[in-house]
């Protein structure tokens, strides 16, 4: 039968440290806003199930963007990106955010984020605490620097496509739905070798909370909530356990049956776990 998706995609056009980009992003619902950021070297596609759920959508208004170098947001007009080897770092990353939900006029924003998109949210509850009403880590960690000597493993010539989309595959968690599996591989296959390596700049090398730099944040200013799959063996429950018992009053949930991208291998079951977090988040909220 014939219908329209309830997500809305246009375009933004937003400066961030001197740069015009030309981003891409969809929304749905009303409400607090709920911004959603993609892993590594992929896009918004990975939340298309939560950003389309009627009952997250009747209290939030989820936003998706994809950020540039990825999806439809392409790389900038005004520079000559192709001279420079695309690189993300975590100023850039920080500062993206901020601009984002200024732009939009966003107020309060909870921010969740994946992987990479997981490692930010504890950097903005250390950096931001204010700007946001509540941060949601999915799959993150203290430091990922032991994977810093494969960095330049991720561009290279004799690595293709197929191999990162079955390298994907392969931190999905066994027993859900294949054909979900499959689509996130898939998005991976589209991905510019370049932007998984700069991406993972950020990953491997900028991120860093180790040294105390986790205990610092206060989470009476802004909630945090970590949230990692039980099959993730690119960041294990265990890496996010040591993580949460350095931040004082933040709150871990292990999710069964889950690998690395929980919001898109098996929404039903990561629903389960993160609606108990957006209606305490909303509770509060109404006080």
């Amino acid at each position: 039968m014939t219908h329209f998706d309830p997500a809305i995609g246009r375009y933004l056009y937003l400066d961030v440290q001197g740069i015009e980009y030309r981003v891409y992003f969809e929304q749905n619902g009303n409400g607090i806003p709920l911004v959603c950021q993609h892993t590594a070297a992929s896009d918004g596609r990975l939340w298309r199930r939560t950003l389309n759920d009627e009952e997250i959508s009747q209290k939030y208004q989820i936003i998706v963007p994809d950020l540039p170098y990825h999806g439809k947001s392409l790389p900038p007009e005004s520079v000559e990106w192709w001279k420079d080897e695309y690189r993300l770092t975590k100023s850039f990353f920080l500062d993206f955010h901020l601009a984002f939900s200024r732009a939009l006029g966003l107020e309060r924003t909870v921010y969740m984020g994946c992987s990479m998109g997981g490692q930010l949210a504890v950097e903005l509850a250390l950096e931001h605490p204010d700007a946001f009403r509540a941060v949601i880590a999915l799959e993150a960690g203290l430091s990922r620097a032991k994977m810093a000597p494969t960095l330049d493993f991720h561009d290279h010539p004799r690595i293709g496509n197929e191999f990162r989309m079955q390298t994907m595959y392969g931190k999905t968690a066994p027993g859900n739905p294949e054909r979900y599996r499959r689509e996130i591989a898939w998005t991976y296959g589209q991905s510019a070798p370049p932007v998984s390596k700069g991406d993972l700049y950020y990953n491997f090398l900028d991120h860093d909370l180790t040294g105390g730099m986790a205990q610092r944040i206060d989470t009476s200013r802004v909630p945090v909530y970590l949230m990692t799959g039980e099959y993730d063996w690119g960041n294990s429950p265990e890496d996010t356990r040591i993580l949460a018992a350095q931040i004082k009053g933040a709150k871990f949930i292990e999710m069964r049956g889950l690998g690395h991208f929980p919001m898109s291998e098996n929404f039903a079951a990561f629903k389960k776990y993160l609606m108990p977090i957006l209606d305490e988040i909303a509770g509060s909220h109404a006080k």
